[in-house]
């Protein structure tokens, strides 16, 4: 994979913004393989992200930084460079649902997603064996209906020491404490198996079903203190009908859920996803 950079940056719209990160970037050599731009109309904000080969640059990403300043500065930025050869380290959160987690290990392991796994953890320990089987650290910290705190200061424990960078819900049917959501701000990524906003909290597919919906979907988003409320950074939907059972509703949602947690997960990584109060701007 080629050497690149990654610029995300959100500051207020104004002229000459383009111009002024576009000639930061020429004059220094740099070559941009990849440049998406978004001006939000009703906020008077700016977003963009730039991919630039790093040999093109003939500097250090700290290097790039120091030098990029006075732009950020001038400009009001609120911005981050990415050195793709830095890979990011994933801690992955999972129950006794597998399909999800089966998707992203493959995925994983057939290079899709750059990243580091570094553990996997569990409140039960039905999949010890498959996460094993990957040669990744697997814990079970099994969490306690009357008093949850024990488990959940062991799981920020495990977080810390993976040195995570993220942390994906892979169906993990648990609710994180606000402290957990407050710290790992928008760095947790969850599978929501509905179309949210419509039937949030347990069992949506059976409360699609006596709704009697002809969509079903999931989605991917990150996890703030509010219950299935957070910055949304993928959808998707498959049709169905009156004939169509819980259980099938149940077997249909599973397929959805894993190709949209996987592509919210690599737009993720691939710092494609710009969060701006409870909206995402996701250059995919």
């Amino acid at each position: 994979m080629c050497h690149r950079y990654r610029l995300v940056i959100s500051c207020p719209d104004q002229l000459g913004i383009v111009a002024g990160v576009s000639s930061f970037i020429t004059g220094h050599g740099g070559s941009i393989t990849e440049a998406s731009q978004h001006s939000d109309l009703e906020t008077g904000r700016f977003f963009m992200r730039y991919e630039i080969r790093a040999d093109s640059l003939g500097m250090t990403a700290d290097s790039m930084r120091d030098a990029f300043l006075p732009i950020a500065q001038e400009f009001d930025m609120h911005w981050a460079l990415t050195d793709t050869r830095q890979r990011r380290r994933m801690v992955l959160m999972v129950s006794r649902e597998s399909h999800c987690l089966v998707d992203l290990l493959y995925r994983w392991t057939a290079g899709e997603l750059d990243c580091d796994i570094a553990a996997v953890i569990s409140n039960h320990d039905d999949l010890r064996s498959l996460v094993e089987w990957h040669a990744i650290p697997f814990h079970h910290v099994p969490v306690e209906a009357q008093d949850k705190a024990p488990a959940f200061a062991e799981i920020e424990g495990l977080v810390e020491a993976a040195q995570a960078d993220c942390v994906v819900l892979a169906r993990y049917m648990q609710i994180l404490p606000p402290a957990i959501c407050q710290r790992y701000a928008g760095r947790v990524i969850n599978i929501h198996h509905s179309f949210l906003p419509s039937f949030a909290g347990a069992k949506p597919y059976h409360q699609a079903h006596e709704r009697g919906v002809k969509l079903i979907g999931a989605t991917c988003h990150y996890v703030t203190e509010e219950l299935d409320a957070g910055p949304i950074i993928e959808q998707g939907v498959h049709r169905v009908s009156h004939c169509h059972t819980p259980s099938d509703l149940v077997r249909f949602g599973r397929d959805v859920e894993k190709a949209v947690l996987a592509r919210g997960v690599r737009w993720h990584l691939e710092d494609r996803v710009l969060m701006h109060g409870n909206k995402t701007v996701v250059f995919a």
